[in-house]
């Protein structure tokens, strides 16, 4: 299918998932904070409350399904599609939120206990809230998976945690009844405490890519590898993308090709290109022109050269734009060096090790003229 069908496809899963998810929580919290308060169980309750928020969530994610979809617009030129991060912002703060009080409510029945009354109704609720939950998690990371969804994944997560959280509430109120301790308020606590810190992990994922991440490995191979095969392609660099939504991205790239090429030719295979990053990868790629000298042999040699010396120091680096220039009783080099982000800062040193190392290496005398660029790579942990 073409880029719009994807869209169309990937949107209408994702609220397919929403709706499963607002129905399948708000029946499990109905049933726990039923049960909760029929029981005297704050931790119960405050699971019931965990499921409502969920449900809260599941909502919240079908509403950025649908504004996504909005189609771009006189003041938002680059589309909606951010609409999915904002929507997963917002569950982060509600979830924040909830587990703030919930902290309180539990912190009160440690001070005050009370006996929890545990029934056949409180095991049936809570193992199948233990079913119901595994079952979403798999579902929810499926669907998150074949769409490419941070946002469903992260809620594939949370129903994963929400079944420890369930099954350590079912293993307090069995020893509850066993024991005679007075372990709720506990247990409640450390739900309480879960869901806040759940709610903190959520707000730091998704404001990620609101503050702008790097492009991702993956998609950066996939579109290289694609330039690189296209003919006449010598070399590419200087990839950057902006990310304005899930599968709604821009981006630019350097294309190196032989300086003898017509140029005309080369315009044309470069517009294909553009057009095949937009069908294929939904990516509305503009690409710069490089027109680079291989006929050459010194040039080539001493690039070569330069190449190997900087790998020495780090595998990492690679250079682009390399050219050779006369000067009065010296040859200067002037490149690109794609910098990784945390080699910022040794600029300085590393020209210096390249010079230090030509001018050892070779009987000619060298300056290098070298332009750091910042590798724009996010590789998430």
């Amino acid at each position: 299918m073409n880029h719009k069908e994807q869209k169309k496809h990937r949107n209408d899963l994702g609220k397919r998932a929403g709706r499963v998810g607002i129905i399948t929580n708000l029946l499990l919290a109905l049933g726990k904070m039923l049960v909760g308060i029929l029981s005297s169980s704050v931790s119960i309750i405050a699971d019931g409350l965990n499921n409502l928020m969920d449900a809260a969530s599941s909502i919240v994610t079908l509403v950025g399904f649908k504004l996504a979809e909005k189609p771009a617009d006189e003041e938002h030129p680059f589309g909606h599609a951010r609409s999915e991060y904002l929507a997963g912002l917002v569950v982060a703060m509600m979830i924040f939120v909830v587990g703030y009080e919930l902290v309180f409510s539990s912190v009160k029945k440690i001070w005050n206990p009370s006996e929890v009354n545990f029934s056949g109704a409180v095991v049936i609720v809570l193992l199948a809230s233990i079913g119901v939950k595994y079952g979403l998690s798999r579902y929810y990371k499926k669907v998150g998976d074949e769409i490419s969804s941070t946002t469903l994944l992260a809620a594939s997560v949370d129903s994963r945690n929400d079944v420890m959280m369930t099954s350590a509430v079912f293993v307090a109120a069995v020893i509850e009844y066993f024991t005679q301790f007075q372990i709720d308020g506990y247990i409640g606590l450390a739900v309480a405490v879960f869901i806040v810190y759940s709610g903190i992990v959520l707000a730091k994922e998704t404001m990620s890519p609101l503050l702008g991440e790097g492009i991702n490995e993956e998609l950066k191979e996939t579109l290289e590898d694609y330039i690189l095969s296209c003919p006449k392609v010598v070399g590419c660099h200087d990839l950057i993308v902006h990310d304005y939504g899930p599968n709604h991205r821009f981006a630019s790239i350097h294309v190196e090709i032989d300086k003898n090429e017509d140029p005309l030719v080369c315009h044309e295979l470069i517009d294909d290109m553009e057009q095949e990053c937009m069908k294929s990868h939904g990516v509305h790629m503009v690409i710069h022109y490089d027109p680079i000298v291989t006929d050459d042999p010194e040039a080539e040699r001493l690039r070569q050269l330069v190449i190997t010396i900087l790998q020495v120091r780090d595998e990492r680096l690679s250079i682009h734009d390399f050219r050779m220039v006369q000067g009065q009783g010296h040859e200067n080099l002037i490149f690109d060096v794609l910098l990784p982000i945390d080699l910022k800062g040794q600029e300085k040193s590393i020209q210096k090790s390249v010079e230090t190392a030509l001018n050892t290496i070779e009987p000619k005398t060298y300056y290098t003229k070298i332009t750091f660029d910042t590798a724009f790579v996010h590789n998430p942990k």
